[in-house]
């Protein structure tokens, strides 16, 4: 073979090899190298889990209510007065986990309500569930309001919020919870009422007056000591009678020697008005003394207050007897709000929380709305 067929055909060869490596470099080059995939951002959204019940802590309704929605639905409760009423309500919509809220016994005044609608309308629109159960009167463009964003009201002017709570839920509590529902009817003067009234028939009347009066007792004593109230709570909700909780009658007999000495203090410092005899409390708490008040001052209405320092306010408890004719919850609620202050309640009971500086104005302006 000659050199120049010999290179011709070498040539030829190595042409072929080159274009084959070639292309196989293009092949490899153009070939995607597998890659570590970069996770899309997704907004990782909080599981909400908690469940809170805002209860009012001044008296057995309150403290009751907030232990049957525990036993029927677990979570954590926050007891609070009417001053830190929206106070407590702003701190919960910060909560990222909150998936329930129920808010009981906590009776709005024209002071509070458009802000209470407002809050709740953004709970809504972050979908956590609301129920608000009471038995105060409300002003029925409220409730109208609250059901428009899907606000569970259960309201009820007939009978008391514990009762209301065991009514709508009965399904989820067990038969002690009928006892607990028949002590807050005793101690807010509504177990003459339809379904009050059958609660307490079912138990020996004598029984029911004494543990809701011992209850009563250890909750007004200890307004001043949260992890005692909260304590009740939890025990109410284990199914614990009144009685059954250690030391509840020797601070029961505590309290009532406090007001014993409580007439005569009432007999010596009360005055009167046309229509409502009133009183200044220094020592103890005015809802224990307005009864006194009232009584005492052979008048239809009684009205005892005491200064809540840290407030700059007085707080402030009104009570009717069965003569009185005018419905003092919505009375008092328009009045407080003209003066700077907020309130509301029963026909018979309720209460208000005033300025410091406007309170002989308020007793002035309540006597004359008295007939």
């Amino acid at each position: 073979m000659s050199v120049s067929k010999r290179k011709k055909s070498i040539s030829k060869k190595t042409v072929k090899k080159t274009l084959t490596k070639k292309t196989a470099t293009k092949k490899t080059a153009t070939k995607k190298t597998p890659t570590k995939k970069t996770p899309t951002k997704k907004t990782i959204k909080t599981q909400r889990t908690n469940v809170v019940c805002i209860s009012h802590k001044e008296d057995n309704d309150g403290i009751s209510s907030a232990a049957l929605i525990r036993q029927a639905f677990g979570g954590d409760s926050i007891l609070v007065d009417y001053p830190g009423q929206m106070e407590a309500i702003q701190q919960v919509v910060l909560d990222k986990k909150l998936k329930s809220l129920y808010i009981c016994d906590l009776g709005l005044s024209k002071n509070t309500q458009d802000k209470f609608v407002d809050i709740m309308t953004t709970l809504r629109k972050n979908k956590i569930a609301v129920t608000y159960i009471d038995h105060h009167d409300i002003d029925p463009t409220i409730v109208k309001s609250l059901k428009k964003i899907k606000v569970k009201v259960i309201h009820d002017i007939n009978e008391c919020t514990t009762v209301q709570v065991y009514t709508a839920f009965k399904s989820k509590l067990n038969d002690h919870a009928s006892f607990v529902a028949t002590c807050a009817a005793i101690t807010d003067y509504m177990e003459d009422r339809p379904i009050g009234s059958k609660l307490l028939q079912i138990y020996d009347r004598q029984f029911a007056l004494i543990n809701a009066t011992v209850l009563t007792y250890n909750i007004v004593g200890h307004q001043k000591d949260p992890d005692y109230l909260l304590y009740l709570v939890e025990e109410l909700a284990d199914s614990k009678f009144p009685h059954d909780i250690p030391n509840t009658f020797e601070f029961a007999q505590i309290q009532v020697e406090k007001l014993s000495q409580m007439i005569a203090k009432v007999k010596q410092g009360m005055k009167t008005m046309k229509n409502l005899g009133y009183m200044e409390i220094l020592d103890a708490g005015a809802s224990g003394a307005v009864n006194f008040v009232m009584g005492l001052s052979g008048k239809n209405v009684g009205v005892a207050y005491k200064e809540r320092v840290d407030h700059g306010i007085y707080a402030v408890s009104v009570r009717g007897s069965k003569d009185c004719k005018v419905h003092l919850g919505r009375i008092v609620n328009i009045l407080a709000t003209d003066l700077g202050g907020s309130g509301g309640g029963h026909d018979k009971a309720c209460g208000a929380i005033i300025p410091k500086l406007k309170i002989k104005k308020f007793i002035t302006e309540l006597n004359k709305k008295i007939k």
